[in-house]
């Protein structure tokens, strides 16, 4: 009787190939692999309509904070996540720290982990240069 309706299988045609194949109706299928059968009936539907099955989401709080994040990023490069976020409630905008991660992280500004693993090594090895050149007279 299912297949008489006609249209795209959904997003699993494997899975319906297979259901087809065994002569299993919709409801054993699902059974089978502890799905529930709303779950796979609205997959199906969505793929006849051609909607996406999930997403975009909106992402109100990271459109509200985009820009002041941004310019703070740019602003200070060396800067982690925490401080642009400090600096972002500072200019009055109620944000969290994670958002201000995320929206750094799709702008590709936040900065690599071993990045301050680097720098401290720079660091070291600046002052091991001069260390050895300085030379005491008394």
């Amino acid at each position: 009787m299912e297949e008489v309706r006609g249209g795209p299988a959904g997003p699993f045609e494997d899975l319906e190939v297979i259901r087809v194949e065994a002569g299993m109706s919709t409801a054993r299928f699902c059974q089978l692999f502890d799905m529930p059968e709303r779950t796979w009936r609205r997959w199906q539907a969505k793929a006849r309509t051609g909607t996406a099955v999930k997403g975009p989401w909106p992402q109100p709080a990271r459109q509200a904070a985009r820009e002041l994040v941004v310019k703070h990023a740019l602003a200070h490069p060396a800067w982690g996540h925490r401080k642009i976020w400090a600096m972002v409630r500072h200019d009055g905008h109620v944000v969290s720290e994670a958002t201000v991660l995320r929206i750094l992280r799709d702008e590709g500004l936040i900065l690599p982990a071993q990045y301050q693993r680097e720098r401290r090594k720079l660091a070291e090895r600046r002052k091991a240069a001069f260390a050895g050149r300085v030379r005491w007279s008394v």
